[in-house]
């Protein structure tokens, strides 16, 4: 069972910027295409941004495009997701998944990470 961890969370004003981290326990996860989700205080868990397992394809919720960036390094089993201006609207705890060779889903993944804490103040 491949197990997720992220990590680079912490307390950002708004306008700044961060770089969070999905790192895998299994060499395979090169063949997992990913996602980040993220669920704001009082809020349902929702996507985020997701890239494909060859790192081709990116996709972005349409409330952070232009702003988030999501990249890959297989050879280092992980993925980054680069927050750039983050608003206070973005304080959430953000989870990673993965779901082999296919793009995940809140409700299709194969496994997930914990989580972690992004405070964005203004």
């Amino acid at each position: 069972q491949v197990q997720l961890v992220e990590s680079g969370g912490r307390l950002v004003q708004a306008g700044g910027s961060l770089r969070l981290a999905c790192t895998a326990s299994d060499r395979t996860f090169g063949r997992d295409s990913v996602g980040w989700f993220r669920q704001g205080p009082g809020k349902e868990r929702e996507f985020v941004a997701s890239i494909t397992w060859s790192g081709k394809t990116a996709d972005y919720a349409d409330s952070v495009k232009g702003r988030f960036t999501i990249s890959r390094d297989n050879a280092g089993n992980t993925v980054y997701l680069q927050l750039r201006n983050p608003t206070p609207g973005a304080t959430a705890v953000y989870h990673c998944a993965g779901r082999l060779w296919h793009i995940p889903s809140l409700f299709e993944s194969d496994y997930w990470g914990q989580g972690t804490q992004v405070t964005v103040s203004s």
